[in-house]
């Protein structure tokens, strides 16, 4: 895939946003953006895998055969497809390393983890090697404009002419947010959802507790009475002790809006309508058909067209006229959609019939 820039090399970095970084909020590596972002996020996850799933298992069409097998295939269990979208979305680069066979023809398509791969130019600032590092091995792969070994797929970066922009750099204030949400919940809970109380020393003299009473009565109360098995044991108290009930008010406490808020907020930057993923809030979809309708109309088909244009685009030099593309007569999601333009379209009478077939998108040759 043509990439535009004039870099003479291009250093090796994660291509996201680094919201909160200045404060130490948000992690700097690609790799602990994922861990803290996206695999203990539930919203992030769902919504991330709910679009690449349904990338990956969109029915598509073909110029030839071979190309269709080539893009429906996995290795060790990963779909390529499926792979190629979790990876735009989240670093907004997708590198496809092209297997080859003895005769030197595209055997299979390999996913690379983006963040291992640095793209190095030549002297004019076009791309000219990739360079895969795993540990202290280095592989070499070249950007070859006829047959490359590797198809680099990209999200639009506004201000980097080689990598592309995630959208999980963009989700990272919400993500944060909602995680420091549930954690903080986990904590009022552990605390039976409330500071219990307070121990006031009154002995009536003006006197106050010794340090070593201090400490010890810490303690015994960590020991006796912290965390959700101690909850609800009486307690005793000595000469000059007193039990003062604290709790906090129901707007201390109510962070189940704060986390709705912030995971909608999530759901939007991976273009997922909040119906979808179950969170509570205004909607703009009237139910849930029309909540997947959106999803497929905004956001999986135009990921999945980038997807297979550019894997048709790099792998033109082994298949004359390579086109991929999702096969939209076949998407239960968009049923409703093409039946009323089959409808329209056949009462058209000024239409001839080679007409209608274009307007139906029926006029190529691709095979199933």
């Amino acid at each position: 895939m043509k990439l535009w820039g004039r870099k003479a090399r291009v250093e090796a970095r994660p291509a996201l946003g680094r919201a909160g970084a200045a404060t130490g909020a948000w992690p700097p590596s690609y790799e602990a953006q994922v861990r803290d972002g996206y695999a203990r996020n539930a919203v992030a996850q769902r919504a991330v895998r709910l679009v690449a799933d349904a990338v990956g298992s969109a029915p598509l069409a073909a110029s030839e055969p071979a190309l269709l097998a080539l893009a429906e295939g996995r290795l060790g269990g990963v779909g390529v497809l499926e792979a190629a979208a979790t990876q735009l979305q989240l670093h907004g680069n997708a590198f496809v390393q092209v297997l080859r066979d003895a005769e030197g023809g595209a055997a299979a398509l390999y996913p690379l983890r983006p963040e291992r791969v640095t793209v190095e130019a030549d002297a004019t600032g076009w791309p000219a090697v990739y360079r895969y590092q795993v540990g202290a091995r280095v592989t070499r792969l070249h950007a070859d404009p006829v047959r490359p070994e590797v198809i680099h797929l990209k999200a639009f970066h506004p201000l980097d002419d080689h990598y592309g922009l995630g959208s999980l750099g963009a989700a990272a204030a919400a993500i944060g947010v909602h995680n420091a949400a549930g954690v903080w919940n986990k904590a009022l809970l552990d605390n039976a959802a409330r500071p219990s109380g307070a121990l006031v020393y009154d002995p009536g003299d003006g006197s106050t507790l010794s340090p070593e009473q201090f400490r010890r009565l810490s303690s015994e109360m960590e020991q006796g009475f912290a965390g959700a098995t101690q909850a609800g044991r009486p307690m005793l108290l000595e000469g000059g002790l007193k039990w003062q009930a604290l709790s906090l008010t129901p707007a201390d406490m109510d962070f189940v809006e704060l986390k709705a808020a912030a995971a909608r907020e999530i759901a939007l930057a991976f273009g997922v309508p909040p119906m979808l993923l179950g969170l509570p809030g205004d909607s703009t979809h009237a139910n849930y058909r029309e909540a997947n309708r959106a999803l497929w109309r905004l956001t999986v088909l135009p990921l999945a067209h980038a997807v297979l244009d550019g894997l048709a685009q790099g792998l033109g030099g082994w298949f004359a006229d390579a086109r991929l593309r999702v096969d939209i007569d076949r998407v239960p999601a968009l049923a409703e959609d093409r039946e009323r333009l089959w409808t329209s379209v056949s009462t058209a009478d000024f239409l001839s019939g080679d007409e209608k077939r274009a307007l139906l998108g029926l006029g190529g040759e691709e095979r199933r």
